[in-house]
């Protein structure tokens, strides 16, 4: 299995073998994660990838391994909002 590049976050291999990286990689300056549901940058990500989304084909949209799909998830994206949990 290979491993991803450096600084990537995640990979995930999906059942069909296929490997996806997703989400924002690495530290932020202060050292935090750069990835804060919640907030005004989560809010303005999750309204880019609902774009993303939209535009997908409908197989594709409900696609659970695509990485705006789970890029959406990390984010905790609810329709064009990030939620804190």
């Amino acid at each position: 299995m290979a491993t991803p590049r450096k600084g990537k976050a995640k990979v995930k291999v999906t059942s069909s073998g296929k490997k996806v990286s997703y989400g924002q990689a690495g530290k932020a300056k202060g050292g935090g994660a750069r990835v804060k549901p919640g907030t005004s940058k989560g809010d303005s990500y999750c309204a880019r990838s609902l774009g993303i989304k939209k535009r997908l084909p409908k197989k594709k949209q409900n696609d659970p391994n695509t990485p705006n799909t789970l890029s959406r998830k990390r984010w905790k994206c609810s329709g064009a909002k990030s939620r804190r949990k």
